[in-house]
């Protein structure tokens, strides 16, 4: 049986940098890849995944279209949880908690840090709507390469970014015989001291 100590604790914050690293070394694809799960205001859930595109004491940041249909539940209900699961190594981190859009120098400074093609890809797209063909789409990426020749594609300003600042983060750790390990840590908002608890498995 695995006897090896409880997941300590500690600063949430401090603990998810050590996992995210022992996980970009061990995962052979996308160690940033999170489930996002969003709602509407009447309570239909919805989950994708996405990728962690900045993290620190202040949240979780990823990017996407505000005018897809996950950026139409996120501005009509601005919670939401994460959801990372690193299969080589057997853990996850479940987080919890309100939503604020970055600003736009940061989406600015982000999105033009990416690739120009993706740069292109995401000003060509209107994410999650219907596409009557593929062409559609490799036509409309063909025009704003004719229009952008060279240099930075201008960002659209429905294309931005949200910061998750968590209420809730649990780290779960896999053990055997099902005899998981889980601590869970909460707070009521950002400026409150985190309180923790082991939970059963």
């Amino acid at each position: 049986m695995d006897h090896e100590s409880a997941i300590p604790e500690t600063d949430p914050f401090a603990l998810f940098e050590v996992w995210f690293g022992e996980a970009k070394a061990s995962e052979p694809n996308d160690a940033n890849a999170m489930a996002l799960a969003t709602a509407t205001p009447e309570g239909f859930p919805s989950v994708r995944m996405v990728l962690l595109k900045g993290n620190g004491h202040d949240g979780f940041v990823f990017y996407t279209n505000a005018e897809s249909r996950k950026g139409e539940q996120i501005r009509a209900n601005m919670r939401a949880a994460l959801l990372f699961h690193w299969k080589s190594l057997r853990r996850q981190i479940r987080i919890e908690g309100p939503l604020t859009e970055v600003s736009e120098v940061e989406a600015d400074a982000y999105f033009h840090s990416r690739p120009r093609v993706s740069q292109i890809g995401s000003a060509a797209s209107d994410q999650s709507r219907p596409l009557p063909a593929r062409q559609v789409y490799l036509d409309r990426v063909a025009a704003l390469e004719g229009r952008f020749p060279e240099g930075d594609i201008p960002r659209p300003p429905h294309w931005t970014g949200f910061r998750l600042s968590p209420r809730r983060m649990e780290f779960w750790r896999d053990r055997e015989f099902r005899l998981h390990d889980r601590r869970l840590f909460t707070r009521h908002d950002e400026k409150e001291a985190w309180s923790n608890t082991l939970l059963y498995p």
